[in-house]
């Protein structure tokens, strides 16, 4: 035991000196306990109140702070400090599953979250991406809808495929992204191993006030982006570790093993918006590397992990709306609502002072007119509204502002106008017979069918088939045969959602 005068005293919150760590003060050693005895109420109160609610979605994840270097020259695309030649940024960055709760298995068949934020000069930029270049719907309305038929039943709160199937058939921009989380990326074999992209498109600006659209791709350094676990490995992981994920980011970096990305960029030229064969702001499509390259932006390493998982992972706080001058959102109908719903989880699970969270705050002078509210601890100082005469901070604009944008047309809730070469099926399609290789498709239609036949009725059943034949017809017969194989030929009535995961 160390010697008792090198061990620092326990003190109630308040800093006050504790008199026992193991005995609450009672009348007599065998009365009663005692209505003034604060630090015994103060620890109860604690622990009744240490969970916060968790996120919806992306609830199991888990993360690492480290800094992100430019190695290339990109100020013709954006007048942004962070992405200044040679500029170095301190970065946090979260990984996460989609559909599973607090303490699931991170080893479950679903997309990745991947966010970064960057405390630059010039205030937080945050990138809320996925390891995904696309997603399963392309507008925000669905996305409530999309996310309820992936969690768990109503009546006996169960995980469901056939709620999955009946979403996706009756979402047929789906299809590319399905195709994806059915395939050997649908469970990444470790974080470190797996890319990240913005999947949504963004808008840049340069000091001459030239606009660009961009996506992020953020490449991992180790391997090729495609390192996986198979549907049983996975399976059998789940069971023997369900925090692998989080345990390998941790242990990779407390051993010194510090990961990295490379950052790369599409970039499509302003005009180009206009008359490509594709929506380019269509969550659910990628732009061909052929007709917009990648460029190299930079390097991303993480190399320190938290010290408090609670205050500095759980109470991150990432938002799409966190642009700095150079970087601006784009007419993508995701993007323009994720603006808003993710601050707002925020204040409802963090309280509206979550900025505050040091996780959370800039880096940069802050000179805001917020004042008061739960949890806040910032001091305000009068004066405290504008316009004022007495010397309160004022908004000064800068210079061409990213993020300005025009469209034509009357408002109207209808999907985006299809251009000559949209449907929601081709990309989904090239991904099976041009991505794929013969033991890969082999792999997808077991995938497929070890999901279809849990739980699924004869109905969707029906439209998941005709699903697939749309995406590719000879992968479409390969899964309904093997289905019907496995099913022994019998329709499957509608029953209750089985306790599976949607690993299958």
């Amino acid at each position: 035991m160390p010697d008792e005068k090198d061990v620092p005293h326990t003190t109630t919150d308040a800093g006050i000196r504790v008199q026992s760590d193991e005995h609450s003060l009672t009348v007599g050693p065998d009365g009663p306990i005692l209505l003034n005895d604060h630090y015994l109420l103060e620890q109860m109160a604690n622990f009744n109140r240490e969970r916060i609610p968790e996120r919806q979605p992306h609830a199991k994840g888990s993360g690492a702070f480290g800094h992100f270097k430019v190695t290339e020259d990109v100020t013709k695309y954006t007048k942004a400090s962070v992405f200044q030649p040679g500029t170095k940024t301190d970065v946090l960055m979260r990984f996460s599953t989609v559909a599973g709760e607090r303490g699931s298995p991170d080893t479950w068949r679903d997309p990745r979250g991947f966010s970064i934020k960057m405390y630059t000069d010039e205030g937080n930029f945050d990138m809320v991406g996925n390891n995904t270049p696309i997603f399963f719907v392309r507008d925000p309305m669905k996305f409530q809808h999309f996310i309820r038929s992936q969690k768990r039943r109503a009546d006996n709160g169960l995980r469901d495929h056939d709620m999955q199937w009946d979403f996706w058939t009756l979402s047929p921009e789906s299809a590319h992204q399905v195709t994806y989380l059915m395939g050997d990326r649908g469970i990444p074999k470790t974080w470190r191993e797996m890319n990240g992209y913005s999947s949504h498109t963004y808008s840049l600006i340069n000091a001459s006030g030239e606009k660009f659209w961009v996506k992020f791709h953020f490449h991992t350094d180790q391997g090729d982006g495609n390192a996986h676990f198979t549907q049983a490995e996975a399976d059998k992981m789940a069971g023997m570790d369900g925090d692998y994920h989080r345990r390998d980011l941790f242990d990779a970096i407390a051993g010194g093993n510090a990961p990295s990305w490379t950052l790369k960029w599409q970039i499509m030229p302003y005009e180009d918006a206009k008359t490509y064969r594709i929506n380019p702001f269509d969550l659910t499509k990628i732009w061909p590397h052929a007709d917009y390259p990648l460029i190299e932006v930079g390097k991303l390493v993480l190399d320190r992990n938290p010290t408090d998982f609670h205050t500095e992972i759980e109470q991150a706080a990432f938002e799409p709306n966190n642009m700095v001058p150079g970087v601006g959102l784009s007419p993508d109908k995701m993007l323009l609502a994720r603006g808003f719903s993710y601050t707002d989880a925020h204040r409802a699970r963090l309280g509206v002072n979550y900025k505050h969270i040091p996780v959370n705050a800039p880096q940069s002078p802050t000179h805001s007119y917020s004042k008061d509210g739960e949890g806040r601890v910032v001091n305000a100082t009068d004066p405290v509204y504008a316009p004022n005469s007495y010397g309160g901070p004022a908004a000064q604009p800068h210079q061409h502002e990213a993020g300005l944008w025009h469209t034509d047309g009357e408002m109207v809730r209808e999907a985006y106008t299809l251009r000559p070469d949209d449907d929601d099926w081709s990309q989904a399609g090239a991904l099976v017979r041009d991505v794929m290789d013969e033991a890969a498709r082999g792999r997808l239609v077991d995938n497929v069918t070890g999901h279809l036949c849990d739980g699924v009725s004869e109905k969707v059943l029906v439209r998941a088939f005709e699903y697939w034949r749309n995406i590719d017809r000879e992968t479409g017969d390969k899964i309904e045969a093997a289905v019907r194989e496995k099913l022994g030929g019998a329709s499957k009535a509608p029953g209750l959602a089985s306790a599976k995961s949607i690993s299958g």
